[in-house]
């Protein structure tokens, strides 16, 4: 497993990605919003710890009933034995249409970290709603570009074998289900991968992670954009293709 703690810096996050993410479009905020951001931004470059993580595995995607076995061998806790974790994903049509002709399949969790998750609950507590906004904001962005890094780690990784991937799949998008989460964390070889834990409802702690599986092959692709082929309407992935179109 490939795992890897990254800087601020290092996301190349700039302000207009954010601005995107408020809802601005290609328009700049009014001169409060900038200076907030501006200010939470130096605050957060000093606290960030973001995170990533991924294994690639074997997996099996049938088309009939659009499910993704993926099975791996990990070694039990006292390190003198291994066995096999095998789980089977209800990832729906659209997203096995997206991975056809792959042979393996990358993992991941990415997160902006548990820092981060406690400089939200600070300035929620402190009743400041434009900084929660903004920080709100600027987290998902954190999450998203973490999730890029660890998709150009990939990448590199798996074009030593002269593979390609496809893009990344999350549950809770594209008739996935997000009570599969479950299922996707229990493939990695601790249950805190990255340090992100699940609720009961399969929501992740902290808040600003990402999830997912990307196909692995000599007979994939990578599209920039796939909103058209989905139907969640409401997803914030279609919201930004929409703002990018205009």
């Amino acid at each position: 497993m490939v795992e890897t703690t990254l800087t601020y810096d290092a996301l190349g996050i700039t302000p207009s990605m954010i601005y995107e993410q408020m809802g601005y479009g290609s328009s700049q905020p009014d001169a409060d919003v900038c200076n907030e951001t501006d200010t939470l931004l130096q605050q957060i470059r000093q606290i960030l710890r973001p995170r990533y993580a991924f294994f690639i595995a074997d997996g099996t995607l049938n088309e009939d009933n659009n499910t993704l076995t993926i099975s791996r061998t990990l070694e039990a806790t006292n390190v003198t034995s291994r066995f096999e974790v095998r789980e089977t994903f209800n990832i729906g049509r659209i997203i096995t249409r997206q991975l056809r002709g792959a042979c393996q399949y990358g993992v991941f969790v990415c997160t902006a970290g548990m820092s981060y998750q406690l400089l939200q609950d600070r300035l929620m507590q402190e009743g400041d709603m434009v900084r929660v906004f903004v920080a709100d904001a600027v987290g998902s962005v954190i999450a998203e570009r973490v999730a890029d890094r660890m998709q150009e780690s990939m990448a590199a990784y798996v074009a030593d074998r002269g593979y390609r991937h496809t893009n990344r799949f999350s549950p809770g998008y594209c008739g996935w289900h997000v009570s599969e989460q479950q299922r996707l964390f229990s493939l990695f070889p601790q249950p805190a991968p990255c340090s992100v834990t699940l609720t009961d409802s399969s929501l992740m702690l902290p808040i600003k992670s990402v999830s997912g599986v990307i196909g692995i092959g000599s007979n994939v692709r990578y599209l920039d954009y796939t909103c058209g082929l989905c139907d969640h309407a409401s997803c914030y992935k279609r919201k930004k293709r929409s703002t990018v179109i205009k």
